[in-house]
Order: C-alpha cells, then sequence, then structure tokens
C-alpha cells in the first residue's frame, strides 16, 4: 500500500500536463523535499513492479510515462496523433542540433556553423516551439539569442539539456564505430 504522500505525488502527476519539479509537489503537499524523494522512490518502485507506466525525470520534474516495453501497443493507439504531428526536415534537425550543443546561440552563429541561411527553419522551430528568443547578445545589433525549450527536452526525453552527450562523446562514439566497422570488414576478408 501506497503512503498518503505517495498517492498525492500520483495524483498530480496524473493531472498535471508537464512534469512537476519537486519543489512544487513539496509546496503543493506540503511536506518536506526529503519526504517528497522518498515518496517518489517509493510509487517509482511501485510503477516498475506493478504498472504498465513509469514515474520519470524529464525536463527538470517529474512525470508519469507509459513503459517503454509497452511502446508498440500505445503507438498502435495513436499512429493518427503522430501522423499529424509536424515533420521536421534535415535543415531543422540541423539546425535543432546547433542551437542544443550551442545555446544560447544567434542566427549568425548558426548560419556560420551551418553554412546556409536558416531564417526560416528558425521561424518553424519557433513555431513548434522547440526553440526560443532567449534575450539578446550584447554587442553591435544586440541580435536575438535561441535556446531550446521544455518541449525539446520532453520530446527528446531528457531531463536537462546536460544529459545531451559531449561532442567528445560523439566523436568517441563515431570513432567506435568506425573501428567496428573497419574489424568487421577485417574479419571478411580473412
Amino acid at each position: 500500500m501506497l503512503s498518503l504522500v505517495a498517492q498525492s505525488i500520483e495524483a498530480l502527476l496524473f493531472v498535471s500536463q508537464e512534469p512537476l519539479s519537486e519543489e512544487r509537489l513539496s509546496e503543493v503537499i506540503g511536506v518536506s523535499l526529503k519526504v517528497i524523494r522518498e515518496s517518489l522512490l517509493e510509487l517509482s518502485d511501485h510503477y516498475e513492479k506493478f504498472h504498465g507506466l513509469r514515474i520519470r525525470r524529464l525536463s527538470g520534474g517529474w512525470q508519469i510515462v507509459t513503459a517503454p516495453d509497452l511502446s508498440e501497443v500505445v503507438e498502435t493507439l495513436f499512429d493518427k496523433e503522430v501522423a499529424n504531428r509536424p515533420k521536421l526536415s534535415k535543415a531543422a534537425l540541423e539546425t535543432l542540433a546547433v542551437v542544443a550543443f550551442s545555446q544560447p546561440v544567434t542566427r549568425s552563429e548558426i548560419e556560420e556553423i551551418r553554412g546556409v541561411r536558416c531564417d526560416k527553419v528558425l521561424e518553424t522551430l519557433l513555431t513548434n516551439g522547440l526553440i526560443r528568443v532567449a534575450g539578446r547578445k550584447k554587442g553591435t545589433g544586440t541580435p536575438l539569442l535561441y535556446r531550446t525549450t521544455d518541449k525539446f527536452l520532453e520530446i527528446f526525453g531528457l531531463n536537462a539539456i546536460s544529459d545531451l552527450p559531449t561532442l567528445e562523446e560523439i566523436q568517441e562514439m563515431y570513432s567506435s564505430e568506425d573501428n567496428e566497422s573497419k574489424a568487421a570488414e577485417i574479419e571478411r576478408h580473412e
């Protein structure tokens, strides 16, 4: 049987459309952060053992999500919704990656990295709520600065932007993949 605090957290996570921080849960329920954290662990363990749902940290807070191993059945239900989601072009994905890894970043800095203009792509990302204007850069012209949004974190299953791999980690992944494919090719020729 779940504690009253864990049940309260469950109810709040169920009705909230966005992740709730531990601080917000503490404020609403009226208990300490320590009790909130203990109750989140209790609730998370309970869901892991007995439910098709999970309690996960996302975008700086906690949210109820479906169990990863049930994704196929959930996708079947929401195929139509997924089909109606805006598709991002390769240019939009590249621009989004530049913003994610370089934020805060200006349009001209993005264009310098990508080597092409990106006005329309930035409009698309802003319209879809994946990036936001985060102020202006000091200096000549005071250009707009762009950052990713909480929606970006939610869509990509990240708790914080710091959960993204570093550029060095990405390079290591690619170099190890290259080494594995080279080794496999050598084995085929032997």
